[in-house]
């Protein structure tokens, strides 16, 4: 039996920046891009600290979700990709108060550079 790709799309979080969608639905996984500090409503980018720019990442993440009728506690993985380890703990900290319950398996690295020369960028894999 063949799994059908539903391509999943939101004007509530940013649009994509190259040749990728937002996020795949293949059967009842959700593959979700990894998302940057962009405000979907003016695409400015939410930088001013790393706190904000973590918040703005998690909003859009949650955005893409609820359009794949899922939410947070379908996440069953995260990938945390950062300019610097010195950003951890405070992205850690953000991230935590979104998983606050039986979190995502997960990984944080660090990264030379990334799009936009943003300090973090989040993707996750979610289940129904």
């Amino acid at each position: 039996m063949e799994t059908k790709k539903i391509i999943i799309n939101t004007p509530l979080a940013p649009k994509a920046i190259g040749p990728y969608s937002q996020a795949v639905l293949a059967g009842n996984t959700l593959y979700c891009s990894g998302q940057i500090a962009i405000n979907p409503q003016d695409n400015s980018l939410m930088i001013a600290n790393i706190t904000m720019e973590t918040q703005q990442i998690m909003k859009n993440i949650q955005a893409v979700l609820k359009e794949a009728d899922m939410n947070l506690d379908n996440v069953v993985k995260a990938s945390i990709f950062m300019s610097s380890m010195d950003h951890y703990k405070e992205i850690n900290d953000v991230y935590a108060t979104y998983f606050k319950n039986d979190p995502p398996a997960r990984e944080a690295v660090a990264v030379k550079t990334l799009p936009k020369n943003v300090n973090v960028e989040i993707s996750i894999i979610a289940v129904k």
